[in-house]
């Protein structure tokens, strides 16, 4: 009987939680369709389920994150879902700091309009806010959050920002140091003593960052290991905080100990790839000198790099120092362990758009089938950066097994063809404006072709230019150009036609020859005939020359180059046909350094040279001589303005005239800063100095008695110093330079503003 009545429990027991489902319904739900909410089902019309089915398909619907509430309502088999969604957030704001800041919204915030309310993300979004402020060395801010629902059911958030206090810290002392200056930490660490007048530029202003505040002592143990004191232990700081006017008193406790001296430097390979003499070659480390811990590293990067570039892409080095504490030396050892060599199976290129494949595979040193090589993959990436067609550029390395990878190769592009505009305004000459069509890169295929105009009271210019830098994706350049300008002088004006033709090779990664053809034709108009002597000068001609030329550059980037260098040099011959009789040499030269790496902050500093120098061979006419002023040269200074100039002692009523150098010379030292990163702004500050000159030999040559120079002798030398702004904008790189002159003398023609696009920087 009892096993009976038990039987009869359990049946009703299952009885009562088993649903034969007649109809499935949806109330409230908007995020998901019923038809894929069915799909996630596992059961469906007809099929008899019970209550554990039922709540593992509510928890999977109300997992999607989009209900803040989800219930089940079931009536003689029919089934109903119930929900409760969550609201959207239709307007985000803060407030008490950076109110109006969309980057901060967008970087720190990460809360969007639009997106479902979600209790755990604006809770991460309030302590990035905290962060954010810690970072900016305020401490005890509280942040709150406000939500007001709208009248059409979103949502407004409000984070409600009270900033903390700012801590400043008065002493900071070092407690055991004696062999070194304790002056060489405050360049290295981030918390520093504030100092009198902390408030003024240039001075320590004291306040603590947090965020900092544990690395600091590190950074101090790194000085010591590059001295060599292998053994110095810095503690983390003891910081004492009043709370009541928030400064602090800091102290480190440092036990110094010995420097080691280097007593041998080893190699040990798990497997001989490569000769130790020769990775001797390359380690800076010395034996009897004190151990430096950052040359260590240089020289462990070295090695890298050294066997990497035979194939062992997967190369690590170990670092093995073996001290001898009596004797205060250290055994280097540098163990090798090289794996596998490496082959390229597949290189994959993305990202190019309108660029073709072939155009960047050709720029690359690795292809498949190739053995890896770490100073080709490098090059491969400067290279692709030269070419000014893209943005940004990276190769990933995808290894598929120990002895194979695909390089992955991703390009962002940058706009290549657009409207350029430059120009810069003066006293003399007004208002100039330069206007070129150019893309250089057509289609995708890398050529490059562009037509300028420029306009000025005073000059116009027109010209056109076609090049290909890898004729039929070969080793070899060729180009193409014509033009025609007239420029209006206070007394004369010159009209120039002419042609361009050009065939360069490349030499090797960096360097290229050209050989070129030019020819003009050239005339002067206007009251140049005042007397014999000046006429001279104004002598109409053509020109038929030669330009052999050389040109290295390994820079990695086109537009904004952090390291490298580039040098130019050309020598022209005019004389062949035509009524000029010349040699002209031309050198250019620019080294670009990042300052990152040693400051932690991205600065590029720059340094440009120029050197041109004219032969008069028989007939250098004035338009062929230099000239000195603007962007390029000395900035401050009207374009082309600064020249030796001639006066005739037989008539002093003539006006002294501009003839053009037959050398110069000019440098630029620029250091460029971070101004608006995310638009691509950045901030140069510039020094420019040079100088042009003439000798009287070539007037003797040029049979002119009676003219003498002035100031106009031998050098004329000129400065100018100032600030730009150096933009990547959607069109172009666009410079804007405001400049101040130094040196200027009477009767000089000075330029403050000056602007270009198209240019490098």
């Amino acid at each position: 009987m009892k096993i009976f009545l038990a039987t009869l429990l359990t049946l009703l027991a299952v009885n009562s939680f088993a649903y034969t489902i007649k109809s499935i319904n949806y109330k409230g739900m908007v995020h998901i369709s019923q038809n894929v909410a069915i799909r996630m089902l596992d059961f469906e019309i007809g099929d008899t389920i019970d209550d554990d089915m039922l709540n593992k398909s509510l928890k999977k619907y109300y997992e999607q994150g989009y209900f803040e509430d989800a219930w089940i309502d079931m009536s003689d088999g029919h089934l109903t879902f119930n929900f409760k969604e969550k609201p959207l957030i239709s307007k985000v704001q803060l407030k008490g700091w950076k109110e109006e800041d969309e980057e901060v919204l967008g970087m720190i915030v990460q809360v969007k309009r639009g997106s479902l309310y979600d209790e755990k993300k604006l809770e991460a979004a309030k302590k990035r806010i905290i962060q954010a402020l810690a970072q900016e060395t305020k401490i005890d801010s509280i942040v709150e959050i406000e939500k007001e629902y709208l009248e059409n059911g979103s949502m407004q958030v409000t984070f409600v920002v009270s900033e903390g206090e700012e801590i400043i810290i008065e002493s900071l002392v070092y407690d055991g140091v004696f062999d070194l200056d304790s002056e060489e930490f405050n360049e290295v660490i981030a918390n520093k003593q504030r100092e009198f007048m902390g408030w003024f530029y240039g001075q320590e202003d004291g306040k603590m960052k947090l965020n900092d505040l544990g690395y600091d002592n590190l950074r101090i143990k790194e000085e010591y290991m590059k001295k060599g004191y292998l053994d110095a232990d810095v503690r983390r700081p003891f910081v004492k905080v009043n709370f009541d006017n928030y400064t602090a008193n800091m102290s480190y406790q440092i036990d110094e100990g010995k420097p080691y001296t280097i007593s041998a430097i080893k190699f040990n390979q798990e497997k001989e790839v490569i000769d130790d003499a020769l990775i001797r070659e390359v380690v800076k480390l010395k034996v009897g000198e004190y151990f430096n811990i950052e040359t260590f590293r240089k020289d462990s990067e070295k090695i890298k790099t050294l066997i990497s570039d035979l194939s062992y892409a997967f190369v690590s080095i170990v670092p093995d120092l073996r001290k001898d504490k009596e004797k205060q030396t250290v055994e280097v050892v540098f163990r090798i362990v090289p794996g596998e060599r490496v082959k390229i199976r597949n290189v994959i290129i993305s990202g190019n758009s309108r660029t073709l494949d072939r155009i960047v595979r050709r720029e690359l040193y690795l292809g498949p089938g190739d053995m890896y090589s770490l100073t080709d993959l490098k090059d491969s990436r400067n290279s692709l950066g030269r070419l000014g067609f893209f943005e940004e550029n990276t190769i990933e390395e995808e290894r598929v097994d120990e002895s194979t990878m695909d390089l992955v190769v991703k390009v962002k592009e940058a706009p290549t063809g657009n409207i350029q505009v430059g120009g810069g305004y003066g006293s003399y000459g007004g208002l100039l404006v330069s206007v070129s069509v150019d893309d250089r890169n057509i289609y995708g295929s890398g050529i490059n072709a562009a037509l300028s105009v420029e306009q000025s009271s005073l000059t116009s210019s027109y010209s056109f230019s076609i090049s290909n830098p890898r004729l039929n994706d070969s080793d070899f350049s060729g180009s193409f150009s014509v033009f025609a300008s007239d420029y209006e002088y206070n007394d004369y004006t010159t009209t120039s036609n002419g042609f361009g033709l050009g065939l360069g090779h490349r030499l090797s990664r960096y360097m290229s020859a050209n050989v070129g053809y030019n020819f003009s034709s050239n005339d002067y108009d206007g009251n140049i005939t005042t007397n014999t002597a000046t006429s001279i000068f104004y002598e109409s001609y053509s020109k038929s020359s030669i330009t052999f030329g050389i040109s290295y550059d390994n820079t990695d980037d086109y537009y904004l180059p952090r390291n490298g260098m580039t040098f130019q040099q050309s020598i022209e011959y005019a004389g062949v046909g035509g009524d000029a009789n010349f040699i002209k040499s031309r050198t250019e030269f620019a080294v670009y350094k990042g300052l990152e790496d040693w400051l932690g902050f991205d600065i590029i500093a720059r340094y440009k040279a120029r050197l041109f120098y004219a032969h008069d061979s028989g007939n250098l006419p004035i338009a062929e001589r230099f000239y000195m002023g603007g962007i390029g040269s000395i900035r401050g200074y009207e374009a082309y303005s600064l020249s030796p100039e001639i006066d005739d002692d037989n008539n002093v009523s003539t006006p002294a005239r501009r003839v053009g150098g037959e050398y110069t010379a000019s440098n630029s030292f620029e250091l460029s800063f971070p101004m608006i990163p995310k638009a691509k702004m950045r901030l140069v500050a510039f020094v420019d100095y040079g100088l042009i000159g003439a000798t009287s030999d070539q007037l003797t040559s040029n049979n002119a008695p009676g003219i003498d120079y002035i100031d106009k002798s031998n050098n004329i030398t000129r400065g100018g110093y100032g600030l730009g702004i150096e933009w990547f904008s959607p069109v172009g790189p666009v410079q804007i330079m405001f400049a101040n002159a130094v040196g200027e003398e009477e009767g000089d023609k000075t330029s403050t503003f000056e602007f270009s696009m198209g240019q490098r920087f």
